[in-house]
């Protein structure tokens, strides 16, 4: 087991060249990061991302951070330093990675940074409110974004010509029975999860359906808010890994305390499949497919890139990983099938070019197309068969036919299973 923390993780703050050569020599063009807000750091094509959950420890001490109005402003300094010192050279910004994980995580359950949540919660928070933090966190991350946009379109946008975007965790819903019931419980979880923000973006207020189930506890936007984050983005970044059944729960609305999930009034089924280990996530490019036409019947068919999609495995798996390369061939063939069908994706990063440290698991599963040894003192990136077969997709080379030859025969093992 490798516990461990993200001290020093892959240690890309000092191999940082080793590994844009790793990355040249792989073929790829472009690779998503994050600039830590508490920590600045001055290639190919970079899309940055301004917030991954690294708050300041000072701002959660002063006023409380993203539960506090105050944000607003500080988080716009911090954007206007990242735009004038690094904008000449990035060209896509995003504001906030996994705006709705970030709330529902850290405020209303609480195994997210900064573990907020209500004294009733199975996670042990120190303070917290999970009925009314996870909303006024949005509230507050919605204007925090569209303030930093609005700086970055006047000030900087038609000097450097770059673009401006959020990030969402996205899911395949599907309904656990055709009743009418768990068909409408699947739109209220695309509201609560992907309309929470998507519906400010694009029309400037939430949802109806979590104005009725929140009430007062949801924040009300001023026309001038409204208008302010109205259009603010220029893209969206969506981060795709799992499906859920939806089940309609309507019992939870009866609780007295009511948190954030209890709002949604629905039940969530992890979708599993019978080809994928218990150590695999389920490929379900289908599902995706789903989501994006449903975004786009009801927002508009706006740019999409997608920020992260990638198979995990045990650490201690072998470097022959069959099964992501399968994920990877599925998913990339399905967004193929979605651009010839009219969808504006305008690009796929895999999670992760590397393995490192995961929030949530440590370093016991792994996402990366580089192996990192730990027990060796300079971290020795050794590739896998995915990363040959991706920079294989990507050059356009001829396939090694032993591994075209396995490529096929997983996949009509999965078929005819």
């Amino acid at each position: 087991m490798y516990k461990g923390n993200g001290d020093t993780g892959c240690d890309q703050y000092h191999k940082y060249k080793e590994d844009v050569q790793l990355m040249t020599k792989m073929g790829l063009d472009a690779y998503r990061f994050s600039i830590s807000w508490s920590r600045l750091i001055p290639g190919i094509q970079a899309h940055v991302t301004l917030h991954h959950w690294d708050l300041p420890q000072a701002l959660e001490d002063e006023y409380g951070g993203w539960v506090n109005k105050k944000i607003v402003k500080d988080f716009t300094a911090y954007a206007d330093v990242c735009f004038r010192e690094f904008g000449d050279r990035v060209k896509h910004w995003t504001t906030m990675n996994e705006g709705n994980a970030f709330a529902e995580g850290g405020y209303d359950i609480g195994f997210l940074p900064p573990q907020h949540c209500s004294p009733s919660s199975i996670f042990n928070c120190s303070k917290g409110n999970s009925s009314t933090e996870p909303y006024l966190v949005t509230h507050n991350m919605l204007l925090a974004h569209a303030s930093a946009a609005t700086l970055y379109r006047n000030k900087y946008q038609f000097k450097q010509h770059g673009f401006i975007g959020f990030n969402l965790i996205t899911y395949g819903f599907v309904p656990l029975t055709n009743s009418s019931e768990d068909i409408t419980a699947v739109q209220r979880a695309q509201d609560f999860y992907h309309g929470w923000f998507l519906n400010p973006f694009t029309f400037g207020d939430y949802p109806e359906t979590m104005k009725k189930n929140v009430g007062s506890r949801l924040p009300i936007f001023t026309k001038s808010e409204s208008n302010l984050v109205k259009g603010s983005i220029d893209f969206l970044g969506i981060n795709f890994y799992f499906s859920f059944y939806v089940k309609d729960n309507p019992r939870s609305l009866y609780i007295k305390e009511r948190d954030y999930a209890a709002d949604i009034a629905a039940e969530f089924i992890v979708y599993t499949s019978n080809e994928a280990s218990t150590d695999e996530i389920p490929i379900t490019p289908w599902t995706l497919q789903g989501l994006l036409d449903s975004l786009k019947n009801i927002y508009g068919n706006f740019p999409i890139y997608i920020h992260e999609n990638g198979q995990q495995k045990h650490r201690n798996s072998s470097l022959e990983d069959w099964p992501r390369i399968n994920y990877l061939q599925e998913y990339i063939g399905s967004i193929l099938h979605m651009l010839r069908n009219g969808h504006d994706i305008r690009g796929y990063f895999v999670w992760s070019f590397m393995d490192v440290f995961e929030l949530l698991s440590g370093y016991e599963f792994t996402y990366g197309l580089y192996y990192i040894d730990l027990k060796d003192p300079t971290l020795r990136r050794q590739p896998k068969f995915s990363s040959v077969w991706y920079s294989n997709f990507l050059n356009n080379r001829t396939m090694d036919p032993m591994v075209a030859m396995q490529i096929e025969k997983n996949s009509l093992l999965q078929k005819s299973i």
